[in-house]
């Protein structure tokens, strides 16, 4: 049947107009984005993470500040900790490194940890692994909560020593694990070092900070330096340190993804300022 040329022209006009609302309607989602990124999705996810970390507790913001509580929720369970390469273990000691390194309770994530399998001896590795980044005062804070965690869940106090060095020889094990890390670079740095300062730059750093540290049993080194990049990057203002870390870190094994996954952990504790900062150190080394 042949159509009239009025009708046909109606329908042309017809077609143009709705066009552009078809166009909108299945563009509404910026590039990027996926369906678990909307809001119900988001709700359901955070609530099911929620009560795989910490069971039915909740938090005290809940009654006075709802809104609040699930834009956290909703960004951290719900949509950062959904994506990304780090394992639910990684994440979890990520975020008790930074919180220590914040001087920020540590109470419910070293309870998280417990009742998601993390072994304790790993939790309080963790602390001492960014005790030298952050200090004795940070670490202790944070380890009176991870005892009271440890001692509520029955859980016997001390735990096995994990220290591998003595007296005698915590330098020269210092050394070795250090230049493993940062390769030949260490022994130039320490035959550079100018005088009076060689305590700190030679002395303490390889004997401390490496010696009675990285050595340890309990975590690995993968794990040590991705918990040492985590803890200077929360901290701030140390973006020497942390390209130094960059490096350490994809020199042990630990991918940029990882460094980036790490930084996006740490987002919501940290905020945007540092983040940007580490993340640009990232970007630095690996370009």
């Amino acid at each position: 049947m042949k159509v009239p040329r009025t009708l046909l022209t109606l329908l042309m006009l017809f077609s143009l107009i709705s066009l552009p609302c078809a166009v909108a309607a299945q563009g509404t989602a910026p590039a990027g984005t996926t369906s678990k990124d909307t809001a119900a999705d988001r709700a359901a996810l955070a609530q099911k993470e929620l009560e795989r970390l910490y069971g039915t507790a909740s938090c005290p913001l809940q009654k006075t500040d709802p809104g609040f509580v699930a834009t956290r929720d909703r960004l951290l369970y719900g949509q950062i900790q959904q994506k990304g390469v780090l394992t639910s273990e990684q994440r979890l000691l990520v975020t008790l490194a930074t919180l220590t390194s914040l001087s920020a309770d540590v109470t419910d994530t070293a309870k998280a940890c417990l009742r998601t399998g993390v072994e304790p001896v790993r939790i309080k590795e963790a602390v001492y692994q960014v005790t030298p980044y952050v200090g004795y005062p940070k670490a202790s804070q944070a380890l009176a909560s991870v005892n009271t965690v440890l001692e509520e869940a029955g859980i016997r106090l001390p735990l096995e020593e994990q220290s591998t060095v003595t007296e005698d020889n915590r330098f020269q094990k210092g050394f070795e694990v250090q230049s493993s890390i940062f390769g030949s670079g260490i022994a130039a740095m320490h035959k550079n070092a100018p005088e009076g300062q060689k305590d700190i730059i030679v002395g303490y750093l390889s004997s401390w900070c490496f010696g009675d540290t990285y050595t340890r049993k309990g975590l690995d080194l993968k794990m040590r330096e991705l918990l040492t990049f985590a803890a200077i990057s929360a901290l701030g203002g140390c973006e020497s340190q942390v390209k130094s870390h960059v490096q350490g870190n994809l020199n042990v094994g630990n991918s940029k993804q990882m460094l980036i996954d790490t930084l996006a952990q740490m987002l919501p504790y940290i905020g945007f300022p540092r983040t940007l900062n580490a993340l640009a150190c990232v970007n630095a080394v690996t370009r």
